[in-house]
């Protein structure tokens, strides 16, 4: 949902990744399909993980209190990790740094939620990579309407993904329960 946060502490040169270029080979193949490769990143110590069964609830709190989420109770993030369609996260040391999720009809819609970053190590890719592989998830189970909610500051993130205001003009809305009569 949003990507939030700032880099706390310099990261070790060796954890930096060199950029790459995308490089269609043929309509069916690709080099480099990711900015970032999967190798790089195993070589780098970060290890790509699909799945909720190694993830500690507790320090992917941890990560969502650091970019400015309020500290959510692990019960229910267990519960929204169960109902989600779609997630990617990238471990550490054992450690959660980065993190997406996607839930929707596993058909038309997906909305993309949660992308964090640990701000230890932003600036350095991996939510580009998160980003990247969720959403070549959802195009390969067909899913094309792909929605997300962002803070205006980081919208210069999502663009180069592939992200745009609703090119339809329809504006989005949210429910809210704030009355609608404010005091003065």
């Amino acid at each position: 949902m949003l990507l939030r946060g700032i880099i706390s502490t310099a990261l070790l040169p060796s954890l930096r990744f060199k950029k790459t270029r995308n490089f269609a080979v043929s309509a069916q193949t690709t080099i480099n399909k990711f900015s970032i490769s999967d190798q790089e990143l195993e070589s780098r110590g970060f290890i790509l993980r699909r799945n909720i069964s190694d993830l500690n609830i507790d320090h992917l709190n941890s990560v969502f209190v650091a970019v400015g989420f309020p500290r959510r109770d692990p019960e229910k993030i267990k519960v929204a990790l169960e109902n989600t369609n779609s997630l990617l996260w990238v471990e550490y040391k054992k450690r959660p740094v980065a993190f997406a999720r996607a839930t929707g009809d596993d058909v038309f819609n997906a909305i993309v939620w949660d992308v964090v970053v640990d701000p230890s190590f932003q600036g350095i890719g991996l939510g580009k990579a998160v980003m990247e592989r969720l959403i070549d998830e959802l195009l390969a189970k067909g899913i094309c309407n792909i929605a997300l909610y962002s803070e205006p500051r980081v919208l210069g993130f999502y663009r180069p993904l592939g992200f745009v205001a609703d090119p339809d003009g329809i504006r989005g809305m949210v429910y809210s329960r704030k009355s609608k009569n404010k005091k003065l």
